[in-house]
């Protein structure tokens, strides 16, 4: 069972100008020394064949822009940044490769207990933890019933497995407690390192740094590269290759804008009447937490069906709110912009901000390719 090889001959022949047709087909603009070749389908990277399978199980035919340039990067050992929306199959960039290499590992030489990760995430919320860590997930459950070694997932915290999925401060804790320790560390991942570095956790990051005791992997994914993200970047990883896939930073010009002026007074009533412009899921955004829970206590008494999530409401409630809007259970979703970064939610095409952004780069995140309108609510002085 070989685990992954050099593309097949015809890919690393490629010419360059068969590359930059691509590049230009697919929007992509690439950065860095020595750029990989890009792949035409998973098949090209020699995946296993319970991966291929549950890749096609899940719809997954061809690989998307990111994917075509970011996984032959990622897998032949490179750092990289990655700037792409949420929707555009990031995750599989970083997890399919971290996969490989545990499995790699394992092959070699079985873990035992109180070794590993190989391969770590460090996400900015538990929501976006927990969505990837079921990524992981779904193609560990295939390896292992195909008869490939047992590789073990753990969600924040754990020993003798490897791979875990962190939020940063859960991560340095268990650290510092010694609970867990990244001794056998290969493979890093910084998942939406925008918001990330945003909500003041760089420090935190750093000081994980410090438990490697080998040469890592990094990668850096984010939908935008504000100057204090290029300047981490440039700290933490080694020579990356920048992979930046449709024009991100740019606003869609397939979605519909729409700015509304309406008096403070009336902004929570006019949100019904926004409501109308297209069937469910709709995703509402607000700046702080108590017009939020004004928003999802008017909507309730209005009939709608509504939930929320915001960072002072516990785990379960929190993770209810995710899974039943995902699960179409409820129609609209309120948040904070705690959901504003990565998580997915593959039916949305309206978001309505209550408030406009206090950065352009959190409304430009918006910008999703399923994205169908956006509704944006300023004061009317």
């Amino acid at each position: 069972m070989s685990v992954c090889e050099l593309p097949p001959l015809p890919i690393r022949r490629m010419s360059g100008k068969q590359c930059d047709m691509i590049w230009k087909q697919w929007h992509i603009i690439v950065d860095g020394e020595d750029i990989l070749l890009l792949i035409k389908n998973f098949k090209d990277m020699r995946f296993p064949d319970p991966i291929l399978k549950k890749l096609k199980v899940k719809g997954i035919v061809q690989p998307t822009p990111i994917q075509v340039q970011g996984l032959p990067v990622v897998l032949a050992g490179r750092d990289m940044i990655g700037i792409a929306f949420t929707g555009l199959g990031k995750t599989l960039v970083f997890v399919l490769p971290m996969i490989m290499i545990a499995l790699q590992g394992e092959m070699m030489m079985p873990i035992a207990h109180g070794e590993g990760p190989f391969g770590l995430v460090v996400c900015p919320s538990r929501e976006l933890a927990r969505q990837t860590y079921e990524v992981v997930e779904q193609f560990l459950v295939p390896l292992r019933e195909a008869g490939y070694p047992e590789l073990r997932a753990l969600l924040c915290i754990g020993r003798g497995v490897h791979i875990v999925v962190a939020t940063p401060g859960r991560l340095k804790d268990m650290l510092a407690k010694k609970k867990m320790n990244l001794d056998n560390y290969r493979y890093l991942t910084l998942d939406e390192a925008d918001r990330l570095v945003d909500l003041g956790f760089e420090d935190d990051i750093r000081e994980v740094f410090d438990h490697f005791k080998a040469q890592r992997q990094t990668l850096l994914f984010s939908a935008i590269m504000p100057t204090k993200i290029q300047n981490f970047a440039r700290s933490a990883l080694v020579k990356p290759v920048t992979v930046n896939v449709g024009r991100a930073g740019a606003a869609n010009l397939d979605v519909i804008q729409e700015v509304e002026y309406v008096k403070q007074e009336a902004k929570i009533v006019y949100l019904l009447e926004c409501l109308q412009k297209t069937p469910p899921p709709v995703l509402i955004f607000c700046e702080n937490k108590a017009d939020m829970d004004d928003i999802h206590e008017y909507l309730l008494l209005k009939g709608v069906e509504a939930v929320a999530i915001h960072g002072g409401k516990d785990q379960e409630e929190r993770e209810y709110a995710i899974s039943s809007f995902k699960a179409g259970m409820k129609d609209v979703l309120v948040a904070t912009d705690v959901a504003s970064k990565g998580l997915d939610f593959p039916d949305i095409q309206h978001v309505i901000n209550y408030d406009m952004p206090a950065k352009i780069e959190n409304y430009l995140c918006l910008f999703v390719l399923r994205l169908q309108m956006i509704h944006c609510m300023m004061h009317l002085e």
